[in-house]
């Protein structure tokens, strides 16, 4: 078993959703979006967390590391789960981030996935997109939407991923999963050759650049279902980002295609329970006339107004997803004030609902780095599932040459894949 295996293992007891490792830093959970150092484990120093890394890593992703100093990839552990990692290199030397991704896809009654976003998955073709923040659950809300495809529709769907996280077993649909630079050489290229594959829907798992952005919009116009994601914290600014990836002179074009194609955005942003763990605030944008109006016309600032009057259709603002779970008592108002891009409407909305949010009070308030063992803090909730036994799980072992160790003392050869 390779080192690292044993901080996976108390990363899933714990219910922690990323493990992150720095050169010369003991290392860290991210427990109910909180950064917590690991208890009992000590500091990696930069020699000893490249042979820590490199032990799961596949050969060519050592290559690609070695050369630019970055690489992704998936690495499963039988029985307890798969991950999604990130080797990268700072000032302090070698790093690597790892998530957690499920063995079981959760279904879209697990998540809370309200019945508009639902009806986006029974649309026979158009653009579908999921947006948020880096690390608000894009990929799991993708996931649960085509396993709900697969559950209900009896199509071809066709994934392309960097790497692949949530695999999907045949229900009624037939899935192939192919990942970049495993299995194709890019987005781009994979989502060209999807065209002559025969699919009924095509994920693309990232939307990066101007070619994969015009590709996408070309296949949902010919007559298939496309979902794909974009780094943007609002639904009408997934619209905008779009747009101002093309040249200036291509964007009017670019602006009819997108009226016709695109069916619906989900923005998302995950808060923590009071109660402990995450959920998740989805601002919902459903697409209809007067919104691809105003897409074509380059009016897409009215597109929040519209998203106010239009909640008979199942759109919703991010403001209003906040305050629903404020008001049904899972998430503190400070919580959704933090997250609110809208500060001034969601403190009219406290105040019209007499709840009291007093980071309100200093709009420059922000959130403390918690700086203490896992569920050391006596002022947190207790975390998901029951922490390790020190008896029964004693910590991960000290990274020092010893002998017959797989830890390599500095300056020793990187030790292989075994």
């Amino acid at each position: 078993m390779a080192w690292i295996d044993t901080l996976f293992h108390r990363m899933v007891q714990t219910g922690a959703s990323d493990l992150h490792l720095t050169s010369s830093t003991v290392p860290m959970f991210r427990l109910d979006g909180d950064i917590t150092p690991v208890d009992g484990c000590p500091a990696i120093t930069p020699e000893q967390m490249l042979n820590i890394l490199f032990e799961i890593a596949p050969e060519e992703n050592k290559r690609e590391y070695q050369k630019v100093f970055d690489t992704d990839f998936a690495y499963e552990l039988p029985d307890v789960g798969r991950f999604r990692a990130n080797f990268f290199r700072d000032q302090r030397g070698p790093g690597g981030v790892f998530r957690l991704i499920p063995t079981k896809v959760p279904s879209a009654e697990t998540l809370g996935l309200p019945k508009p976003v639902l009806d986006l998955c029974d649309l026979p073709k158009g653009l579908v997109l999921v947006t948020g923040p880096t690390g608000s659950g894009k990929s799991t809300t993708l996931a649960s939407m085509i396993d709900h495809i697969n559950a209900t529709r009896t199509d071809h769907v066709i994934t392309i991923e960097d790497p692949i996280e949530f695999v999907h077993g045949s229900k009624k649909c037939l899935i192939n999963q192919r990942e970049v630079r495993l299995h194709t050489e890019g987005f781009k290229r994979a989502l060209r050759a999807a065209l002559r594959e025969d699919p009924d829907i095509v994920l693309v798992g990232e939307l990066r650049d101007l070619e994969t952005i015009e590709i996408a919009i070309e296949t949902a116009e010919t007559g298939h279902l496309v979902f794909g994601t974009l780094h943007t914290t609002t639904a009408h600014s997934a619209v905008d980002r779009m747009i101002d990836q093309f040249p200036a002179e291509r964007q009017s074009q670019v602006r009819t295609m997108l009226a016709s194609s695109l069916k619906g955005v989900v923005a998302q942003t995950l808060l923590k329970r009071i109660t402990g763990g995450r959920v998740a605030a989805l601002e919902t944008l459903i697409v209809n006339a007067g919104m691809a109006a105003n897409i074509r016309e380059g009016k897409t600032h009215q597109i929040p107004s519209m998203m106010q009057m239009n909640g008979k259709i199942g759109c919703k603002l991010l403001n209003d997803a906040l305050m629903e779970h404020v008001l049904s008592g899972a998430v503190e108002a400070n919580e959704a004030f933090r997250k609110c891009t809208n500060k001034e409407d969601f403190l009219r909305k406290c105040q019209q609902a007499q709840i009291q949010c007093t980071l309100a009070q200093d709009e420059h308030a922000t959130e403390p780095l918690i700086n203490t063992p896992v569920g050391a803090n006596p002022g947190a909730p207790a975390p998901r599932g029951p922490l390790p036994n020190p008896a029964a799980h004693p910590p991960a072992p000290t990274p020092v040459p010893i002998p017959g160790s797989r830890i390599p003392s500095a300056g020793q050869a990187p030790i292989g894949r075994r």
